[in-house]
């Protein structure tokens, strides 16, 4: 059986393997381990951004500028997005998002809930391919194919860590 957070450790492997030099994030305790291994890389760009939309402009940028990108998220950011995802939509560049979900089974903070609820439809009617991750041992290959489908196709696609992966946050 696997650890809990071993899947960061694979998807940071996954990241190195297929050259993703830039991961842009707003800081979630969901990828902690996972943004931790990226900083100690030493080659690996970590950008902390102040909202997540910045991270699509960014995608683009690090495209444009011969670099992969990947675009880390807590499912209440892609509310954040929405207009934003036209960008790769429009100009046919990669996108890849990693998002940790909220509002699934567990969730104690009523105000997770909704947006939660409506990621996928809301990233499949941006355009955006969801590859849905959900245990610790299948975050690794949702993460292989949906990069696959993002920089082979130039295409947007996200991962969708499910809240039984990233476990449920307390709500005090």
């Amino acid at each position: 059986m696997q650890a809990a957070d071993d899947w960061s450790a694979d998807v940071f492997g996954a990241i190195k393997a297929m050259g993703i030099g830039i991961v842009a994030n707003v800081p979630d305790a969901g990828l902690t381990r996972l943004l931790d291994l990226c900083r100690g890389d030493g080659k690996i760009c970590v950008v902390t951004l102040s909202t997540e939309e910045e991270g699509l402009g960014l995608s683009l940028g690090a495209w444009i500028g011969g670099e992969r990108a990947l675009l880390c998220m807590q499912s209440s950011g892609v509310g954040n997005c929405i207009n934003a995802l036209a960008l790769p939509n429009v100009t046919h560049t990669p996108c890849l998002m990693l998002v940790t979900m909220r509002g699934q089974g567990g969730e104690a903070n009523p105000w997770q809930v909704p947006m939660g609820q409506a990621v996928p439809s809301v990233l499949e009617q941006m355009g955006v391919a969801c590859f849905e991750a959900t245990s610790p041992a299948n975050v690794v290959d949702a993460f292989r194919r949906a990069a696959a489908l993002a920089f082979e196709h130039r295409e947007a696609a996200a991962v969708l860590v499910a809240q039984r992966v990233i476990g449920a946050k307390r709500f005090e």
